[in-house]
């Protein structure tokens, strides 16, 4: 499932070689779509490597360019998992800077780069589970 404001949107789990794309699915937040079917909502795993195509920027609510951050590559994290109504989903850079995926820009590329190991302690299972949405 991918985070809670993209629960009423056709989705599928994230594999290694995705294509990804930063879409608004109009549900008030941006999320990633395939790049094959931009209407497909791709859920991708807290610890998913990912790469982008070219500098990554955040938008400003009013759509202006924000920030440019100097990375090209990141890690897929959740956040705020305690709180049902926020944004979860973001991305962490090299440098530890963390920025949810709802302000990044529209189209900006990715590609998954490599899926999470599967957890062998009880903390890393718990740091890879999705918040859950609960309507």
């Amino acid at each position: 499932m991918c985070d809670y404001s993209l629960q009423n949107v056709k989705s599928r789990p994230a594999k290694v070689g995705d294509k990804l794309t930063t879409r608004n699915f109009g549900t008030g937040t941006r999320g990633f779509a395939a790049s094959e079917d931009s209407s497909v909502a791709i859920c991708v795993l807290p610890g998913t490597e990912l790469s982008f195509a070219g500098e990554v920027a955040s938008m400003s609510q009013f759509g202006w360019r924000k920030n440019v951050f100097n990375h090209t590559t990141a890690i897929f994290r959740q956040i705020n998992k305690e709180k049902v109504a926020a944004h979860h989903d973001a991305v962490e850079f090299p440098d530890g800077q963390i920025v949810l995926l709802t302000v990044l820009g529209e189209g900006q590329q990715a590609t998954v780069l490599q899926l999470p190991a599967e957890p062998k302690t009880a903390a890393e299972s718990a740091a890879q589970q999705r918040a859950v949405y609960v309507g």
